[in-house]
């Protein structure tokens, strides 16, 4: 059984806010980001982290907001790959909106499964569910967008078709716990 998990996104970069797709490259928070990532730390406070551990993607953006989130609640952070973001193949660093125009994409979730080289949702969850099978305490995850919505797939017993339906967003901190997840304001 998977213990209780808190699970973040980064705070919005540069990146996102011009419209651009990241995968495997990093951009750094934007003020709006680092007052997000402040804001998962007020909602983290709240609660009693002393037996969570704390594992963050080791991208830039992802280990800045995990660094501010998690800022004196927690005495380590350690990277974990498997936290990384989906890959991207060619089109990382490529304007989505023009990228949904060139190609058969009726959205952005699209693009994650079409781009050439990239690593698709399959082989993201395949690495999502074994990272998880090792997850053996109480656990902050400080992630990215896809790789979030994927984890807590997961973890809500969810198929992959489900993925576009699962909720995301910046600046708020999503709490799982024997298959049921909470949404933290």
């Amino acid at each position: 059984m998977i213990p209780p998990l808190y699970i973040l996104r980064h705070g919005e970069t540069e990146w996102n806010a011009q419209g651009r797709l990241q995968g495997s490259f990093d951009s750094p928070l934007t003020s709006r980001g680092r007052a997000q990532a402040r804001a998962q730390n007020r909602i983290l406070a709240q609660r009693d982290l002393s037996a969570s551990t704390a594992l963050s993607s080791p991208q830039g953006r992802a280990f800045q907001t995990a660094a501010i989130a998690l800022e004196g609640l927690v005495a380590d952070i350690v990277t974990h790959a498997a936290l990384r973001e989906i890959g991207l193949g060619d089109w990382a660093g490529q304007d989505r909106a023009a990228l949904i125009a060139e190609t058969n994409a009726q959205d952005a979730f699209d693009l994650y499964e079409l781009a050439p080289g990239g690593e698709g949702f399959a082989a993201l969850h395949a690495r999502c569910g074994a990272f998880l099978d090792q997850i053996t305490a109480p656990s902050v995850l400080v992630t990215h967008g896809i790789t979030s919505r994927m984890l807590r797939l997961i973890l809500t017993g969810q198929p992959i078709t489900a993925l576009r339906d699962i909720a995301g967003g910046q600046g708020i901190v999503f709490y799982l716990e024997n298959g049921i997840q909470h949404q933290l304001r």
